[in-house]
């Protein structure tokens, strides 16, 4: 750790492509709240203890001696004069945010070995991940050959460690080597030049900002705050951690004499006011007459589309943020906005630091949520599948923002363990939950809205890659259902649904509106049942949608058994208008009372409010029962009967999921637009999300 609490001296060197905005001195008062920055991000653990930092330093000494080593041996395998072999070099380069000096505890460490021109790569993918094998401190080795930046990922010693590699055409690799040298680029293959730009936009950012250690501490924070609230991702369409850097060195080159408090404060005032499109350019982009394709709005179309772009400062020039979608760019930018807002409050001494690094509850904060379950038979096709999924979360983002009664969707970065279908049967899975507002209502009458299109094409996506990749197997699925705010805590593992849990009035809401869904232990109903409540004066009016397809006739009656059961303990009465389909009780029944409001709403105003689930055509008939008696009031007080009202209504559910899961999936097949099927037939859900919204 550092302290900065020192004066920096007046820089009269120009940094970025404008005029500072202020080369005011730091006051007393920012040298203070920058000491409090410092002990408010401790506990957070982004400072390495100086003994795991000089453990870092030891590993990656060891992995240069093994390069060298692997070095010299391949170029006497290949016959390169002695004289040659003397001096050959090869050097581990690091980039990222170890390179950068914001690594947190247990971060790993993204490193480039440099070979010369007669060490080919795929010496780099067999000798060498060889001589990683040989290694007692290499756990967890694999190599990755085809990924479109190639990397082998190791733990050396505890250490997690990505390797990419470059082969210079150079005939030695000196140890004074300076990879910004553009130069180094020539007669270079695209893969070898990907592998080179982490270094080389690392490298430059170092050098673009006037106070290395001030941009440090306040990236430090601007990381930390921005893990919190949910917006650090690059392949989600949020920000990755270097264009995070990106935006913090532009500060500072703005304001070159401030610290970090300061810093903090200019971040979120300069880009909750900044007037995207425009770029965010550390440099002037240099052109090298190297022929390689660089980000230019003028000569690229596409590259006129970006919506928040941020242009890495190393030759070939690419906007890093390409991933950023309208959704993603506008939750970030109410981010700055309210960062502005606490961080004002800091520097009037109305609030603490901390305030700024309070995590929002996600789960609150939305009314209607897409949850979307990726799920695989052994935990090796699981890690696969999860990544290509993930991937891919963004395309479904933006078929969901394309929806005419869609204002935003905001996907969570933190994904969850997802829940089994059988206890017995081993599956790995995991869930990315999509917070999603919906436009305001204009006009009395109902809206029918279908997500079905929205979500299928996601999905196919995903399953045409899995195939061409060849990475496909017949148990992996993805699964997507709407929920509503309550019915989360059913999903969510408990320390995620801790806040719902406490919001919830003790009634839980069983809405539904995915059909065919799978997989997830949710009242969102599979293609074999789904449950769909509302509230009205009289009691509860329950749509249940029941497809039979593959189910036993004595299966049948078991179920329309139970679920009869599950109204009478719910409502105490029996059920009225058994037999009737689900749109006539909807339309007969009473119109729902509003859900009580959560303290913490991003939508406040009126939003659209799911009723029922809109039936598709192929479905059954279905079973619906008509409006019960109210219950008498209970004896044991308000408290004590809600609780366990609670108790009761979960152990229903709790039962009837269990049942579910046991005997009533099915799957269904189905990739008629894929144009080369494998051999075996491959099971598909069938996404179809149908809402039925009002005012």
């Amino acid at each position: 750790c550092f302290s900065p609490i020192e004066n920096t001296q007046q820089t009269p060197k120009h940094y970025g492509i404008t005029s500072p905005i202020s080369l005011a001195q730091p006051k007393e008062a920012d040298l203070v709240l920058t000491q409090k920055l410092i002990e408010t991000l401790r506990p957070f653990g982004v400072f390495e203890e100086e003994l795991e930092l000089q453990r870092r330093i030891l590993v990656l000494g060891k992995l240069n001696t093994l390069v060298q080593v692997w070095i010299r041996e391949v170029s006497e395998a290949k016959n390169i004069p002695s004289s040659v072999i003397d001096n050959v070099g090869g050097k581990i380069f690091t980039f990222g945010s170890y390179r950068l000096g914001v690594h947190t505890k247990g971060a790993d460490i993204d490193a480039l070995c440099v070979a010369p021109r007669h060490v080919e790569r795929s010496d780099f993918f067999s000798s060498f991940y060889e001589k990683l094998k040989e290694q007692e401190e290499v756990k967890d080795l694999r190599a990755v050959e085809e990924a479109f930046v190639p990397v082998i990922k190791l733990s050396f010693d505890g250490i997690e460690i990505d390797i990419l590699f470059a082969r210079l055409a150079l005939q030695t690799i000196p140890e004074n080597l300076d990879l910004r040298d553009d130069g180094l680029l020539k007669n270079l293959d695209i893969r070898c030049i990907r592998s080179l730009n982490g270094c080389r936009v690392t490298d430059e950012i170092l050098h673009l900002v006037p106070n290395i250690e001030n941009f440090r501490l306040t990236l430090r924070a601007i990381k930390l705050w921005a893990k919190r609230h949910n917006i650090y991702s690059n392949i989600l369409g949020f920000l990755g951690g270097v264009s995070w850097a990106m935006l913090v060195a532009r500060t500072c080159q703005l304001y070159p004499n401030a610290v970090a408090s300061t810093l903090v404060h200019k971040f979120f005032l300069v880009f909750s006011k900044w007037e995207w499109p425009n770029p965010v350019l550390l440099k002037q982009p240099e052109d090298c007459n190297l022929n390689l394709p660089v980000w230019d709005p003028r000569v690229t179309p596409s590259d006129r589309y970006h919506l928040m772009p941020i242009i890495t400062p190393a030759y070939p020039q690419q906007n890093s943020t390409y991933n950023v979608s309208a959704s993603t760019r506008a939750i970030m930018v109410e981010e700055f906005k309210r960062g502005l807002a606490i961080t004002d409050e800091i520097l009037l001494n109305k609030a603490e630091w901390s305030k700024l690094f309070e995590a929002p509850n996600f789960f609150q904060k939305y009314k209607h949520y897409i949850v979307l379950l990726a799920s695989a038979q052994t935990e090796k096709q699981h890690l696969e599948w999860v990544g290509l999924v993930e991937s891919k979360i963004r395309i479904l983002v933006g078929n969901l923002e394309k929806n005419e009664f869609i204002t935003l969707a905001h996907v969570n970065p933190q994904s969850f363990p997802g829940p089994k279908e059988e206890i017995d049967k081993e599956e790995f899975s995991t869930i990315w939950v999509i917070g999603v507002v919906f436009k305001k209502m204009e006009g009395p009458e109902n809206l029918n809205v279908d997500l079905t299109f929205d979500i299928q094409s996601f999905t196919d996506t995903v399953y045409r890659q899995a195939i061409t990749s060849k990475m496909f197997e017949a148990d992996m699925k993805i699964t997507a259902m709407h929920v509503k705010r309550k019915q989360l805590q059913q999903l969510l593992p408990k320390h995620s649904s801790d806040g719902l849990r406490a919001m919830n009035d003790g009634s839980l809401d069983l809405s539904v509106d995915s059909d065919n869904s799978m997989s997830v232990p949710s009242p969102t109903g599979p293609s074999a049942a789904k449950i769909a409540r509302a509230s009205s004066p009289q009691g509860h009016i329950y749509f249940v949608i029941l497809s039979f397809d593959g189910i036993g006739h004595g299966l049948k009656i078991f179920i329309i058994s139970y679920l009869i059961m599950l109204i009478i303990a719910e409502d105490g009465t029996k059920p009225d208008n058994v037999g009737t389909s689900s749109s006539n009780a909807a339309q007969k029944g009473a119109a729902p009372l509003k859900r009580p409001g959560s303290p913490v709403l991003h939508d406040s105003e009126k939003k659209p409010k799911v009723d029922s689930v809109q039936q598709t055509p192929h479905l059954s008939p279905c079973l619906s029962a008509g409006p019960a008696n109210k219950r008498p009031a209970s004896p044991l007080g308000n408290e004590t009967s809600k609780k366990v009202e609670e108790v009761r209504q979960r152990s229903h559910v709790e039962c009837f999921l269990k049942f579910y899961f046991q005997h009533c999936i099915t799957s269904n097949a189905d990739l008629s637009d894929v144009p080369i099927l494998p051999t075996n037939p491959i099971p598909v859900v069938k996404n179809s999300i149908k809402l039925r919204l009002s005012r």
